[in-house]
């Protein structure tokens, strides 16, 4: 079956920096990270060289000052970066994207001097990062958190179990959500805690549906110590520093999400032109040509609902509501550009010799991590009609 190679993504970027930037991405997400992909997540394997080559690339801290190391580039493109790197294997595009939400506390709300300490490593040290909030029995109630953090002379001393952990056990560093005062968001802090840590541990990775290749494991901090140089923000502040992380860590989840949209749809029309039957080429006929010009449709409208959300951001304006409704969109067109592609290949999309599967495997967790959909769908309805049982 002759196969018909995608053609790039047609990009709105703003300067020939960003041009050159996705340029660079799209060969090493060819070189490096593509050929590997199907093999690597099917064997369970995470990539951790390809992080280290992104690191030493500067791809690992693209939205932050270049002052600490980070790539001064808007969130823009920054997604767009992401988007090109989640076409290739969500592993490393989800990867890049919690990294770069583990950095945003300390860069949003550290001390001057925190920053000039560590974000360098962070952001271009080759060291990843993991973020804690979630524990398992909190997960969408994040606010009801129970790990704790108490006072001890000059430090904290961290117990409990975070859960839901993207590079949990693998991390060099853990962005962590901990209660150190009164029960719910008021009572939580933000701490920057090193991997290598005593008492801190990772539990087996989960055994996950897609996603294999990207350990996803609980956390356990057993009287884990940490100096109160290590805290993030005020005390107290550790909820409203997390919420604000997840607006635009949304962004990038949505971006992630119409990444394997397109790999699905690209999988999708070069096996449409090349299979043949009734002595045609599928593409022909009108029901599939109408499935493909759907799927192509559903994920222009997500990318431009993203970038909408992230220019916004890079104004400087109000964009949490916009950012719950790109990751509601982006997520739930990459289940239905997923499901379809399966569907288009018939047979042999249901079989492992094609990642149409795999990309429908993949796309349900995107509908779940960093808020459901559901929760989505709360948070937009509280900017359009205020909050509940008013």
């Amino acid at each position: 079956m002759p196969d018909r190679a995608p053609q790039p993504v047609d990009r709105q970027l703003p300067t020939d920096e960003a041009r050159d930037l996705i340029s660079l991405v799209r060969d090493i997400a060819q070189r490096e990270i593509a050929p590997k992909a199907a093999e690597e997540e099917d064997a369970g394997r995470f990539p951790r060289e390809v992080f280290a080559l992104l690191s030493e690339a500067g791809l690992l801290g693209l939205p932050y000052d270049a002052e600490y190391g980070g790539g001064d580039q808007p969130y823009e493109v920054y997604l767009q970066v992401l988007e090109e790197l989640a076409m290739a294997r969500l592993t490393v595009g989800l990867g890049v994207s919690v990294h770069t939400l583990s950095c945003y506390a300390l860069a949003a709300y550290g001390t001057k001097e925190q920053q000039v300490e560590h974000l360098p490593a962070m952001l271009g040290g080759g060291l990843l990062g993991a973020y804690c909030l979630s524990e398992p029995s909190s997960g969408s109630d994040a606010a009801s958190l129970r790990t704790k953090a108490v006072r001890d002379g000059d430090g904290w001393v961290i117990t409990g179990t975070k859960a839901w952990i993207t590079h949990g056990g693998i991390a060099d560093f853990y962005t962590v959500m901990a209660r150190t005062g009164e029960e719910g968001p008021r009572g939580i802090t933000a701490f920057l805690v090193p991997g290598d840590a005593e008492g801190l541990s990772g539990a087996a990775p989960e055994k996950k549906m897609g996603m294999k290749g990207s350990p996803t494991a609980q956390v356990h901090f057993d009287g884990v110590r940490v100096p109160d140089e290590r805290r993030i923000g005020e005390e107290g502040q550790g909820f409203a520093i997390a919420l604000s992380a997840l607006d635009s860590g949304r962004l990038g989840i949505a971006a992630c999400a119409i990444g394997v949209a397109q790999a699905a749809l690209d999988e999708a029309v070069a096996y449409a032109s090349g299979r043949r039957q009734f002595g045609r080429p599928i593409s022909d006929f009108q029901g599939l040509r109408f499935m493909l010009a759907d799927m192509a449709t559903q994920i222009e409208a997500g990318r431009a609902l993203y970038l909408t959300a992230a220019r916004l951001r890079d104004a400087g304006r109000p964009f949490a509501k916009q950012a719950a409704m790109a990751k509601l969109h982006c997520t739930d067109t990459a289940m239905r550009v997923t499901t379809d592609a399966v569907q288009i290949l018939g047979g042999y999309g249901y079989t492992a010799d094609f990642p149409a599967e795999r990309y429908m495997r993949e796309a349900k967790v995107l509908q779940i991590v960093e808020g459901t959909n559901q929760i989505q769908r709360m948070v937009i309805a509280r900017h359009l009609a205020g909050p509940e049982g008013r």
